[in-house]
């Protein structure tokens, strides 16, 4: 029996060390020896920026300012906003903008951002189609770096780079923006390897042409650029395209973001999973399931490590310690929001709540996945 339990305690730790950083070296071992760099060129495609808006009537202003003073020529972009049945002042204030080749299309009744997205489409001219929230605020010269990737043609689809305001340090934001550094760096590499795995829906630009409408119960962030690579086209990181939000201040709020975006990545993952065969596509398919599948199931791995842990606590003072160390750690985590409420700031002990956060986010996904709960809409982020 001790045997089972050692051999469960070794794969899970080395499962959860995969995940989180054996992958990430492995992707820049193969980016190394297999370089497949984006040829950018000087190109201005028309654009058409398409923005999904819900009770927006707080951030569409600033938001459709922003896009109005890109460093991109005006003529060649126009703006749809889809007002997915809101009931403020979202549709009033985006209608002010007309004048500025900006649309407002009504949604009714509220279906959802992928519904509002394959309505927008529709109606759009540009050649490059690209998705901003409606809380998203880019950097003036973000367009032009998204598109330039564009020069190559092997290119389908492109996705910038988020960085989260935070100005007065609250925990998930301290949180998200570790989480968010750590995809960078994912991204960066494996744009190197060919495509990558998840994109930033906040600031995305694909070719007009690969677009493929979707069910509204489908997440667009991760299904679409599923699509670009099954039709053989990269999916590529732009890191000088940025674009800023700002950061849930709520664990309940992220929590709930983590919920509904797992979840959906669930579904995506069942309607995508032609990608998830090494008989076509090989390398991206180890990425698929090393990036997103076991990252989502991680949670199970640190259950079968701790428990067998405990199992082997009479095995020497080397589980012993181990298994002191991961009670301090889910304790430490545990205990964060408590400190923090008592002015006790601790910016490891941050880290530590929101890779819990993240993972019971997960665990909570997956069950409601193997219940049949689906989500196509939600309330607006609260940052």
């Amino acid at each position: 029996m001790q045997t089972i339990f050692l051999i469960i305690f070794y794969f899970s730790v080395a499962a959860v060390v995969y995940v989180y950083i054996g992958y990430l070296l492995l992707v820049a071992l193969i980016g190394a020896f297999r370089v497949r760099r984006v040829k950018k060129g000087i190109v201005q495609p028309g654009i058409s920026i398409l923005i999904s808006a819900y009770n927006e009537e707080k951030n569409i202003d600033s938001t459709l300012k922003n896009k109005l003073e890109l460093d991109y020529d005006p003529e060649k972009i126009e703006m749809i906003v889809v007002s997915d049945g809101s009931t403020d002042k979202t549709d009033e204030i985006v209608k002010t903008y007309a004048h500025n080749r900006v649309r407002l299309i009504r949604q009714e009744p509220r279906a959802g951002k992928t519904a509002a997205l394959n309505r927008a489409v529709v109606e759009a001219t540009g050649e490059v189609l690209v998705f901003s929230d409606a809380n998203s605020i880019w950097e003036k010269n973000a367009l032009k770096h998204l598109v330039h990737n564009f020069h190559d043609p092997q290119v389908g689809y492109v996705t910038g780079k988020m960085i989260y305001l935070n100005p007065d340090g609250s925990t998930i934001g301290d949180g998200s923006t570790a989480y968010m550094r750590y995809e960078n760096i994912l991204w960066k590499a494996e744009t190197l390897t060919g495509s990558i795995v998840g994109v930033d829906g906040g600031i995305d630009a694909i070719r007009r042409k690969l677009y493929r409408p979707m069910r509204a119960d489908q997440l667009p962030d991760f299904v679409l650029p599923l699509m670009v690579v099954e039709e053989g086209y990269r999916v590529v990181f732009e890191p000088e395209a940025v674009l800023t939000e700002s950061s849930l201040d709520k664990g309940g709020d992220e929590y709930k973001m983590r919920v509904r975006v797992s979840l959906r990545s669930f579904w995506a993952l069942k309607d995508m999973k032609s990608l998830l065969s090494l008989k076509r596509f090989r390398l991206y398919t180890l990425q698929l399931w090393s990036h997103k599948v076991l990252r989502y199931l991680c949670f199970i791995f640190l259950l079968t490590a701790y428990a067998s842990n405990l199992f082997l606590w009479n095995s020497g003072t080397f589980f012993q310690g181990t298994f002191v160390l991961q009670t301090l750690f889910y304790v430490s985590a545990a205990l964060f929001p408590f400190l923090e409420g008592n002015g006790i700031r601790l910016r490891l002990l941050r880290l530590f709540y929101y890779f819990c956060l993240v993972n019971f986010a997960f665990a909570h996904a997956l069950v409601k996945f193997l219940l049949g709960r689906k989500q196509v809409v939600w309330e607006p982020r609260k940052g």
